[in-house]
């Protein structure tokens, strides 16, 4: 441990620059600012700016509304207290008078706050006993020499993920899903071969049907009319042959594209539902969709239509060269001239269609996550006329799109055009050399003709293939994109050979438990020993690792350190379905789906019976309003439980929760939404749900957990406190502080 020294020009990194030069003005010279919080709300909760500011001598600060600065030097009997509720952090300054001043904030602003509290605890103990402030040494990145903060153990420069652009290899990775419909597939590409056989006949009956009916008939010979009649029919037969061949192979190619497009999705799906909460709490929900929805189907079109096109592309510009070579090789060859210039503008173009068409993935998800957002938000949006605030952010989003689109355009509309030109050019040339060996009498002006349709058909052949790089491009960008789900791993996996889960007692210990959220060590060195059927309290600030800690007994993340026991087995060693069949799940938001109420009740036990679902209805005091609904249990629920009131919703996952009738309860904030009425008919429910269960409640009215037989307090991932209520009281401890604190706060409330 070493004492350290702050210099003016060290960063405060919570201190807003719309603050700094009026801040500037009341700090002294030689005085430095050590911590600051912004505190964006005044004591009647409206959203107005003010700031405190700890530096070596006093808390400076200057409060919401207020055009004057005011300070507190530190001395003997000053203290600050922080504490939160109901989603408002508060801070309190006191001294032997009394109450000097308070300041709310969202909670956004928590962990700052918690770090001014730090230093203002400091400097006030180093101004009281005359002793320096001492501090842990600045932790720094050996790698990077990043300033990490203090809960942090990976640097976060140095763990990031570096990006990868999607390649075109990308798309073979497909054939796992193709594999299946090898033969069909097989079928398919023998039908194309042969159609384009079929189409490459007409091209070379040209050149008798020139040189054996027109030119001798436009002389004035005698031409046989059977001759005519069997050139003719000849085209004609090939055009219904081609017509007949193409009709098949495309039917069974675009069927086969369209399964290997539905397996795609629901193996993105699968996956997606196996990944842990961590991989959802990092992604957008509109761009999730995008992936498995618009993705795939890009994938789909460019496998039944695109890649089809090519294929056939390419099996006609073989088959036109080997025309060409047997009608005259030295106007094959003159053919071949434009083909290095187009070759080099597809290399020189592929890597910026490829970075392009990722980027426009990626900005067509915000546009994407856009809609998500507002949507199933519809009624916030509309309850604080936030519509025009919403249009833009969605035309924004849309004008964003519109600029990458615009910029990759210029690329590719310069492109095409070139390979279209040189292509006519390519067809000039050879008209010009063919005029040439006739005059020299090298060829026949029917070789001519067919030549020239060989060629047209040729160079068409090789710009529809051109155009083939953007598609692909695309195409590799969403399958990219989806491979990205599916080469994630859980990083709550199943066990190879997984313990069966026998009876389940209930006895949930804890062991030196820590977890890391990314780089930041959020709990550290827990140890609990939860009994059968005892219920447990979880209390603390916001921020202090409370739903952190229930997520990891529920195996939604898995502990970075230690281990969670199930009767004791670790929980590691079960499989993850099997284990959560054992916990019920009661949340302070239920999430009801779009559904009857029936189906919303009997969503954990599908197979259900009607008396079981009303049986757990009654127990969670749902029955009777679900009987006064037009439909009682049949009645539908919108989506997210709309149409029904914040209990009756609660009531309904309380209901959800004890049809499965699970040995470990969950229940995170579940009645601090509601209002007091409806908290008493949620409360009898609980009663019954929690009756001979392990349970483990989370709240932060610490006046529901009375019936708790421990209360676990937690400050900042560590458990600081274990004892009744009248234990905790008497101890004056951490506890003791946020019961007083919320005491003063509801007296504030009443008045």
């Amino acid at each position: 441990m070493t004492t350290t020294q702050f210099s003016p020009e060290q960063p405060v990194t919570s201190l807003p620059v719309s603050w700094q030069s009026d801040l500037n003005s009341q700090i002294a010279k030689g005085e430095n600012v050590l911590a600051a919080l912004e505190v964006d709300l005044d004591n009647k909760l409206r959203f107005r700016k003010g700031l405190l500011v700890v530096t070596e001598q006093r808390l400076l600060t200057k409060s919401p509304g207020e055009s004057d600065w005011k300070e507190w030097r530190f001395r003997q009997g000053l203290q600050l207290s922080h504490h939160d509720h109901a989603g408002v952090g508060h801070l309190e300054l006191v001294d032997e008078q009394g109450l000097q001043a308070s300041w709310r904030f969202t909670l956004g602003q928590n962990l700052h706050a918690i770090r001014l509290l730090d230093h203002f605890k400091e400097q006030l103990l180093s101004h009281v006993t005359g002793m320096p402030v001492v501090r842990a040494e600045q932790n720094i990145c050996p790698s990077c020499k990043a300033v990490l903060e203090p809960d942090q153990e990976e640097c976060p420069v140095c763990t990031k993920v570096t990006y990868t652009p999607p390649s075109t290899w990308t798309l073979l990775r497909l054939w796992r899903f193709a594999h299946p419909y090898r033969l069909q597939l097989f079928i398919g590409f023998s039908l194309m071969l042969l159609g384009t056989a079929a189409h490459m006949i007409p091209r070379y009956l040209t050149k008798p049907l020139t040189d054996e009916v027109l030119i001798p008939y436009q002389n004035g010979t005698y031409v046989d009319p059977k001759l005519v009649v069997f050139y003719i029919g000849g085209l004609l037969g090939s055009a219904v042959v081609a017509w007949l061949l193409s009709w098949g192979k495309t039917y069974i190619l675009a069927l086969v594209s369209e399964r290997i497009g539905a397996d795609l999705r629901t193996a993105t799906y699968e996956h997606l539902l196996k990944l842990s909460l961590e991989y959802f709490g990092g992604k957008r929900t509109g761009d999730l969709m995008s992936r498995i929805g618009s993705e795939s189907d890009r994938i789909c079109v460019y496998l039944s239509l695109h890649l089809l096109d090519f294929a056939t592309d390419v099996l006609m510009f073989i088959m036109t060269a080997g025309f060409l070579l047997q009608i005259n090789t030295k106007l094959a060859l003159v053919t071949l001239l434009p083909l290095p210039f187009i070759a080099w503008m597809i290399h020189l173009v592929r890597d910026k269609l490829r970075t392009g068409f990722e980027k426009i993935d990626r900005v067509w998800g915000e546009v994407t996550n856009v809609l998500a957002d507002t949507i199933p938000g519809i009624r916030v949006v509309k309850a604080f006329a936030q519509e025009k605030r919403e249009a833009g952010r969605f035309r924004e989003a849309n004008k964003h799109n519109l600029a990458v689109n615009d910029k990759l355009n210029k690329v590719w509309s310069l492109f095409s055009p070139t390979v279209s030109f040189l292509t006519d050019l390519g067809i000039l040339v050879v008209w010009g050399f063919g005029i040439w060996q006739i005059s020299k009498g090298d060829i026949t002006v029917g070789s001519l003709v067919a030549a020239v349709a060989f060629i047209s058909n040729f160079y068409g052949r090789i710009d529809s293939m051109s155009r083939i790089v953007s598609v692909t491009q695309k195409s590799a960008s969403a399958a990219k994109r989806i491979f990205d789900i599916l080469d994630h791993v859980s990083s709550v996996p199943d066990p190879q050979n997984p313990v069966k889960v026998k009876e389940v007692k209930g006895q949930i210990e804890l062991r030196e438990v820590g977890f890391r959220y990314g780089n930041r060590a959020v709990n550290r060195g827990i140890n609990l020993n939860i009994k059968p059927g005892e219920m447990i309290g979880l209390v603390g600030h916001s921020g202090s690792g409370k739903s952190t800690l229930v997520n990891l007994i529920c195996r939604f993340y898995d502990v970075s350190e230690g281990a969670i026991l199930l009767d004791g087995v670790d929980i590691r060693s079960f499989a993850v379905s099997d284990y959560r069949q054992n916990i019920g799940l009661v949340l302070q938001e239920p999430f009801l789906f779009f559904g009857t109420i029936a189906e919303n009740i009997a969503y954990g036990k599908p197979g259900a019976t009607r008396d079981e679902i009303i049986a757990a209805a009654r127990a969670a005091h749902a029955h009777e309003f679900i009987l006064r609904l037009p439909q009682g249990y049949d009645s539908m629920v919108g989506e997210r439980g709309q149409g029904l009131s914040g209990g009756e919703r609660q009531r309904i996952s309380i209901a959800r929760a004890l049809l499965i009738d699970p040995r470990i309860l969950i229940m995170d904030e579940a009645t601090s939404s509601v209002d007091s009425q409806t908290e008493k008919e949620i409360q009898k429910a609980l009663d019954n749900l929690v009756q001979g269960r392990t349970t483990i409640a989370i709240a932060h009215r610490l006046s529901t957990l009375h019936k708790a037989d421990r209360l676990v307090v937690l400050d900042r991932g560590q458990v600081v406190e274990v004892g009744s209520h009248d234990e905790l009281m008497a101890k004056e401890g951490a506890y003791y502080n946020l019961y007083q604190a919320q005491a003063r706060n509801a007296e504030l409330v009443e008045e």
